[in-house]
């Protein structure tokens, strides 16, 4: 089980270092100031930290067979997963807004629509949903392998 938890961890980082990027090059750190993203930085380096040290104590339970760390990893990952979530969240209205024609979209914050702000097309918008699906579900899979070797499931 904990072979595969990490295969999992390790394919859902992965993808979310594929977003991380095409997030950062598409401008969202530029866009913090004006608004234009939804992502704000701390919840993105946050969501990447939190989940890259949950990584790093995975392997290091996997070397050691410390019986602790399990757990430890499982709290970490609910933590991570609240914050995946909350990307997610923000993410959606993004993406619907980028599949309505201009002029049509609902409104952002403020009132005004997302894409009409300062004419910038927020970051978010460029990251790939196929990366996006994928590294939601090798998430959840990687939090349901971590509780199950957790709770000694599977020897």
């Amino acid at each position: 089980m904990g072979i595969a938890a990490l295969v999992a961890w390790v394919l859902t980082a992965g993808g979310g270092f594929v977003m991380v990027g095409r997030w950062v090059s598409a401008g969202g750190l530029r866009q913090q100031s004006d608004g234009a993203t939804r992502f704000p930085a701390p919840l993105v380096f946050g969501h990447a930290g939190l989940a890259a040290a949950g990584l790093v104590l995975w392997i290091i339970y996997l070397a050691l067979d410390a019986d602790s760390l399990p757990w430890v990893a499982f709290v970490l990952l609910v933590l991570v997963a609240l914050g995946g979530f909350t990307l997610f969240a923000r993410w959606l209205p993004s993406r619907r807004a980028s599949a309505v024609p201009a002029g049509v979209a609902g409104s952002g914050r403020g009132g005004d629509t997302v894409a009409g702000r300062a004419g910038a097309e927020p970051a978010e918008r460029h990251l790939p949903v196929p990366v996006v699906a994928a590294h939601g579900l090798f998430a959840v899979a990687t939090l349901v392998l971590v509780l199950m070797t957790a709770l000694g499931v599977g020897g």
